[in-house]
């Protein structure tokens, strides 16, 4: 794992105080700056999100199957980056005051983000809201918040095999979550009303764990891998994430083409569907192509064979180890993109600072639409990712944080018991004690040199308060 220059010496100027004020701005000093490919990625992901809900109602096409479920598998790995980023200067100087506050911290976002959840599950229109399931593995991440990063890997590494074959196995055993008339839900989210009676809540459980659009037990391994990546210095990783990424994809989708075309299981997966082309009247070919083409978060139990497809949003092991892989070779280009164009990306970026609010804007801005993204989805794409691009970099400048953003940021971080302006965007960070180590968690955090961000509250380059609470 490499790291970044040290810093070399004291700060050359004493900080200056904190800004007072209720909203929180977000405004960097000359200094701070963030990881543009960091964000540069997450604005991708929002806007991959943007594409997979709205243009979904449209003919299938190259972008939306690009698309589908590799957004959010983006999405879900840059989260686990930014836990890393946000746990670097309590690693620095490591007391059992700092750990516990950045733990509060990062459980009371979980909170507010089940919370939006469940609201936006209330008026969306068709979105799968992963922000429930975002919250709950925020909360499972805790106990590990602060382990090696190569632990953090092989871990990553286990999870995308085990945990596929676990939900396969529990699924077979004791079925998928089913509705009133016993048909089976694909796709499920937790909404509100699961949690006013015990069945309802038996039903969310199963939802984020097991049988839902997003269960934890196969998008666990994109936030693990994700912690794993942050603790590297991410601006100069750029090449080697570009390559390790796109060989994660290779072997995954390789892996999956092998696995059915040369191998054999193909065959076992045209005989389970059989049945249904004869009730169909269709060729056991096109009945594979219509029931295999897409997922919506697990695969079919009636043939083992299933997990050998690397299907968008089945969470195979195929799937989950070529998705991740996408992902990390998206960020690595991202990150050499933004050392050699940076400025040129900076709609992406201000897209990816406010990927919270422009998320929870979408969904309620398709459900104001009504039916006309329907009707004319690929409009109706242009018009809301164009407002996304068109708004946030205007809204960065002359606001700072977004909303929901800042809403976040105040409740966690005064929940936590740390001040609110301590370290916070458009204030300069207040020193930490320790020494090289203190400068290098400085340096990891927004490659200032000479300066090291406070044990807590600090908004460096990524962190979920910024990142994934936008």
């Amino acid at each position: 794992m490499s790291t970044t220059d040290r810093a070399s010496g004291p700060p050359s100027a004493a900080p200056a105080g904190p800004r007072r004020g209720p909203w929180p701005r977000g405004r960097h000093r000359p200094g701070r700056t963030r990881v543009v490919g960091v964000d540069a990625a997450r604005g991708l992901a929002v806007l991959g999100m943007i594409v997979a809900h709205v243009a979904v109602a449209a003919d299938p096409s190259w972008a939306v199957q690009a698309v589908n479920g590799r957004a959010a598998v983006l999405f879900a790995v840059l989260g686990g980056v930014s836990l890393a980023l946000m746990t670097a200067p309590v690693l620095a100087a490591p007391t059992a005051r700092n750990r516990a506050r950045l733990r509060r911290r990062i459980a009371v976002r979980a909170v507010l983000l089940v919370v939006l959840g469940l609201l936006l599950a209330v008026i969306s229109t068709g979105p799968m809201v992963i922000l429930v399931v975002y919250g709950v593995l925020f909360w499972l991440l805790l106990p590990v918040l602060f382990a090696p990063a190569r632990a953090l890997a092989v871990a990553a590494a286990v999870w995308a095999v085990a945990g596929p074959l676990l939900s396969w196995v529990l699924r077979a055993r004791f079925g998928s979550t089913t509705d009133a008339a016993g048909r089976t839900v694909l796709g499920a989210t937790v909404h509100p009303a699961d949690l006013t009676s015990p069945a309802g809540l038996l039903h969310a459980l199963d939802t984020v764990l097991l049988s839902g659009a997003y269960p934890v037990l196969t998008w666990m391994p994109f936030l693990l891998l994700g912690m794993a990546l942050g603790r590297l210095d991410l601006r100069s990783a750029g090449v080697r994430l570009l390559t390790g990424g796109a060989l994660g994809a290779l072997a995954g989708y390789g892996g999956s083409w092998l696995a059915l075309d040369v191998l054999g299981g193909r065959d076992a997966l045209l005989a389970s569907v059989a049945p249904v082309a004869d009730r169909l009247g269709v060729p056991a070919e096109l009945a594979l192509q219509l029931l295999g083409g897409s997922a919506l978060g697990t695969v079919a139990t009636t043939t083992p064979a299933w997990l050998l497809a690397a299907t968008p949003h089945s969470g195979s092991p195929f799937d989950v180890v070529g998705a991740a892989g996408g992902a990390v070779a998206v960020l690595g280009l991202c990150l050499l993109a933004a050392r050699r164009a940076g400025p040129l990306l900076a709609p992406l970026t201000a897209t990816g600072s406010l990927a919270l609010t422009l998320y929870a804007g979408h969904i309620a801005l398709l459900a104001a639409l009504g039916e006309w993204p329907q009707e004319s989805p690929w409009a109706a794409t242009a018009l809301v990712a164009g407002l996304a691009v068109a708004v946030a970099p205007v809204w960065r400048g002359l606001v700072g944080r977004g909303p929901l953003e800042a809403f976040v940021h105040v409740v966690s971080v005064r929940a936590a018991g740390a001040p609110t302006t301590v370290g916070a965007a458009g204030s300069a960070p207040a020193p930490m004690p320790g020494g090289p180590a203190a400068g290098q968690a400085g340096d990891m955090q927004n490659g200032t040199t000479g300066r090291a961000p406070d044990t807590i509250g600090y908004r460096g380059s990524s962190d979920p308060a910024r990142e994934e609470a936008r």
